[in-house]
């Protein structure tokens, strides 16, 4: 494994280099990332780096270090956490308990007592992931899998294959608690081609498998079982907006299994609905969600009802397998994938043994496929929005290659209006996102998660979009657009600094300077004095 990374945090920038220049990091299997002097940013470093390791000072600036330990231990509780300062309080010693601290030392801290406390963390950290790829283990949790009964239940209700009646039959004989009232399907799917040296690509799946069981229970009452290759985990929500809440906890997932077992998990994320029997077409829309990945990447979690709203995730119903294919490279494959598609297609369509009836059925078919795929994604295409006896009867009389020919304008046609409506769907929320910023700006509970619950989108999604779209992560662009009205009123007004932070959303005054700083080099009232002299 690489070297377990290491952020410290304490306000006295001195200390840091102190302890950055006497331990022998590299020797003890550490690399410091980097360091923070406030737990505002050193949260900020959190969020983007989840290195393996804080240590952090107590007394700090806009965050004080117990603060900062709590948000890790909630949203990152791999991250182990040091708390070295020079308070001998019971108070902070019993709170650090609670946190599940690994060390809480006191300063002045020398390099022999920090070499040793880093020493004996490593062991742990080696002894955690070798449990977690311990093959031995994961081959006991294999064997030891969800019951036969529940996990063939779970299969044949996500295929669409329990009757009405049946259902409470089955939920009495197998003990099966579907409680709902919401339901959601996710597919997590874990490359079996980028593996890790010497791991089984089969156990890789278990384990990641089982870490899903346990950081992504709780609160979905989740039911889980293989299928396909796959896990798919079936989670119950209190109310169709939890989605999103889903789709994030889902989206930290992956990075986590990345990180830590060194897997490549893709998960899909499936329409909410309120019926059990609907699960299929979740399941469906989850399947889809995954297979985006070659458009929005891998380690990720994408959530079908956000990357193509308008694309339902049913199940193709023509018995065609390359009409099937067709459609799903309409959706994410190249013009080079759509043209083999459409020449796969052709070339059983058009054997010279079949008859002239036969013809005609697959033509049949093949409109009302397409009619479908138009209807199903909200497509306006002109030569489908008439009548369907016509355009039948035009295709009979083209010779086999015009036939060819038509296809393949249809379904580039087809991709182009998908890919628009994408492109237009990601616009729309990051406009939206910037008039909300230009109106809101000055209200300080303004954040991420209030924006996307505006939106009705997961954090991970959004986030993804808006530095797509910008080339900033949406709390930069906030904090610049707050700063740039914050130096138009130091210019403009004779306003108090703590009046203008106050009206740009900072209640703390210091640390809307220390922002400005960090943002023009400068404090504000120096920022003012220097342009007032040019």
């Amino acid at each position: 494994m690489d070297k377990y990374t290491v952020l410290l945090v304490d306000d006295e920038e001195e200390v840091i280099q102190v302890i950055m220049k006497k331990i022998n990091w590299e020797g003890l299997g550490f690399s410091v990332i980097g360091y923070a002097n406030n737990g505002v940013k050193a949260f900020e470093m959190v969020e983007e780096f989840q290195p393996d390791v804080v240590m952090t000072d107590i007394k700090m600036p806009y965050m004080d270090g117990m603060e900062l330990a709590g948000r890790i231990k909630e949203e990152f509780p791999a991250t182990k956490l040091l708390i070295f300062t020079g308070f001998d309080e019971f108070e902070y010693a019993k709170e650090a308990v609670h946190l599940e601290v690994e060390e809480y030392i006191l300063k002045p801290v020398n390099s022999l007592e920090l070499t040793n406390v880093f020493t004996q963390l490593k062991i742990k950290l080696d002894q955690e992931i070798s449990e977690k790829r311990n093959t031995e283990i994961l081959q006991k949790y294999y064997m030891e899998s969800l019951p036969l009964l529940q996990a063939n239940f779970y299969s044949t209700l996500i295929e669409g294959r329990i009757m009405e009646g049946d259902l409470p039959k089955y939920i009495e004989d197998y003990q099966i608690s579907l409680k709902g009232p919401f339901f959601c399907c996710v597919v997590i799917h874990t490359s079996s081609r980028q593996v890790p040296k010497n791991m089984n690509p089969v156990l890789l799946a278990t384990s990641v498998q089982k870490q899903a069981m346990e950081r992504l229970g709780g609160k979905w009452h989740p039911k889980y079982f293989s299928y396909l290759g796959n896990t798919v985990m079936i989670a119950q929500l209190k109310n169709e907006n939890e989605v999103s809440d889903l789709t994030d906890e889902c989206d930290r997932f992956c990075r986590y299994a990345s990180r830590m077992i060194g897997a490549v998990v893709i998960i899909g994320v499936g329409q909410v609905c309120s019926d059990i029997l609907e699960l299929s077409q979740s399941y469906n829309g989850a399947r889809e969600g995954v297979s985006y990945r070659a458009i929005y990447g891998a380690c990720r979690a994408i959530n079908i009802k956000e990357i193509a709203p308008s694309e339902t995730g049913r199940a193709v119903t023509a018995n065609d397998a390359e009409l099937s294919e067709l459609f799903k490279k309409i959706r994410i494959g190249s013009p080079q994938d759509v043209t083999e598609a459409v020449d796969k297609y052709m070339d059983r369509m058009s054997f010279p043994d079949k008859s002239l009836q036969y013809h005609h059925i697959a033509v049949m078919e093949m409109v009302s496929a397409l009619y479908r795929f138009v209807s199903n994604n909200d497509l306006v295409v002109e030569e489908f929005s008439g009548d369907t006896r016509q355009l039948y009867s035009n295709l009979l009389d083209l010779e086999p290659e015009a036939l060819r020919k038509w296809l393949l304008d249809i379904s580039l046609l087809f991709r182009e209006n998908l890919m628009n409506a994408r492109s237009r769907s990601s616009k729309s929320f990051v406009f939206r996102a910037k008039e909300y910023i230009d109106n809101h700006y000055f209200e300080e509970e303004l954040s991420l998660d209030s924006i996307c619950d505006l939106l009705g989108v997961s954090n991970s999604y959004f986030s993804t979009i808006f530095k797509k779209e910008t080339g900033q992560s949406f709390i930069g662009y906030l904090t610049s657009y707050r700063m740039e009205k914050a130096a138009h009123l130091l210019l403009e007004t004779a306003e108090k600094s703590y009046m203008i932070a106050k009206s740009v959303g900072y209640a703390d005054p210091n640390y809307f300077s220390y922002v400005f700083k960090r943002q023009f080099g400068v404090s504000p009232s120096k920022y003012r004095t220097e342009q007032e002299e040019k």
